[in-house]
């Protein structure tokens, strides 16, 4: 969803981020004859009514995003408006993450405005045309198929929201329209450039964390939400409680190099901090400056024209086990994947790999050499030979 900041329709969701970032304070309401002084919450742009605000309190991160997405749905009076605020309430209170929330809203709200420029004054009125139309209509603005993709997506999850209310039927469903992605291969880092971005990294910290990236394949979100006390260094293990994407726990562990990297930042790091990463003015390292330590070092390295990213380290991992023989669904676990085939995505199996692997398997196959035993237990294969029953003669 990169093309977001560059399209009025998917401004919503930018501006969302920056509203719910804004701090809220405690006013207090003129007193008078007939309304008596209560506490009331005074900002920038006021909540609607709608989202039924308890005074004295301030809303959390995830509750100030849907206010104000919900606020610009009922400032809209698009038609469907109503529905696509029942449908982000819903998403909030399956504990979807915030910018789930903020960007469904936004992309919902730019669908909601290209489908009243059709003249249809009833959203129960939406066609699969129209689904189509809209589809055209983003490819027309310039838009890349992989965001097309992401806005259509939360556009089919809203309308399956209504349809499981009753509100649409189960036609709209039919036939979805499909967008074919472009089989991108993820960017891993070849050794070379590997050693010779390492080779530039002289500060504690950024090898700590360069390290720690490059061997456990954890996401750099996890990292940097990673605390002291989340490590279990005589084993080299590092336990995520909740995961970034499938809010679910797992373990990583990191080699040998990341652990003596790993322990010399501790040693030297401010023990008073809770977080592993720290920043200069919060608890935690931000993304932008763990992005700056890698640009940096890229940049030293004479890299910074290849393209790599902190998340080209999680690929570089997944691909670098995977050719030493790890088992895919082992890396599955390890990453954090849902399903097999992210991973997949994610790990390439190198050419020489692949050679190998051929020529180890055709070797065993001309000395007449099978692996027959390993699907099945020959002992129990042999008892039931034994005993099976001869059919009865009729």
């Amino acid at each position: 969803m990169t093309e977001q900041k560059c399209t009025s329709a998917n401004s919503y969701s930018i501006e969302c981020k920056n509203h719910i970032q804004s701090e809220y304070c405690l006013s207090v309401v003129p007193h008078t004859e007939n309304s008596p002084a209560k506490p009331s919450f005074s900002t920038l742009n006021q909540f609607s009514p709608s989202t039924r605000l308890v005074e004295g309190c301030r809303p959390n991160e995830k509750k100030r995003a849907l206010n104000h997405i919900v606020g610009r749905l009922e400032e809209s009076k698009l038609p469907g408006s109503g529905h696509a605020i029942n449908h982000l309430h819903d998403k909030y209170s399956r504990n979807l993450a915030t910018n789930t929330i903020c960007y469904s809203g936004g992309f919902i709200l730019g669908f909601l405005t290209f489908f009243n420029t059709l003249g249809k004054y009833l959203f129960e009125d939406i066609s699969r045309k129209d689904i189509a139309a809209y589809v055209e209509h983003e490819q027309d603005r310039g838009l890349k198929i992989t965001s097309i993709r992401g806005e259509l997506a939360m556009v089919y999850a809203f309308l399956q929201f209504l349809v499981d209310n009753k509100i649409l039927p189960p036609e709209i469903l039919h036939k979805k329209i499909n967008i074919r992605l472009p089989k991108a291969l993820p960017k891993a880092i070849p050794a070379d450039d590997l050693k010779q971005l390492l080779a530039v990294i002289d500060n504690d910290r950024d090898q700590a964390l360069i390290l720690l990236l490059l061997h456990t394949g954890m996401r750099i979100g996890e990292l940097l939400n990673t605390k002291v006390t989340d490590i279990i260094l005589s084993e080299r293990k590092i336990m995520i409680y909740i995961g970034e994407k499938n809010f679910e726990g797992r373990v990583v562990y990191y080699s040998h190099d990341a652990n003596k990297a790993l322990r010399q930042w501790l040693s030297i790091r401010k023990p008073d901090k809770d977080y592993l990463f720290y920043g200069t003015t919060r608890d935690s390292l931000c993304y932008v400056q763990a992005w700056m330590i890698m640009r940096d070092c890229l940049k030293e390295a004479g890299l910074d024209h290849k393209g790599y990213s902190l998340h080209s380290l999680r690929h570089t991992f997944a691909t670098n086990m995977l050719n030493a023989g790890l088992r895919l669904e082992v890396l599955q676990q390890i990453l954090g994947h849902r399903c097999i085939e992210m991973t997949l995505r994610y790990a390439r199996m190198s050419n020489l790999t692949r050679e190998n692997e051929y020529f180890k398997a055709m070797a065993k196959i001309e000395k007449g050499e099978s692996n027959e035993h390993h699907r099945t237990n020959s002992k129990l294969q042999a008892v039931f030979e034994k005993k099976k029953l001869h059919r009865p003669n009729r």
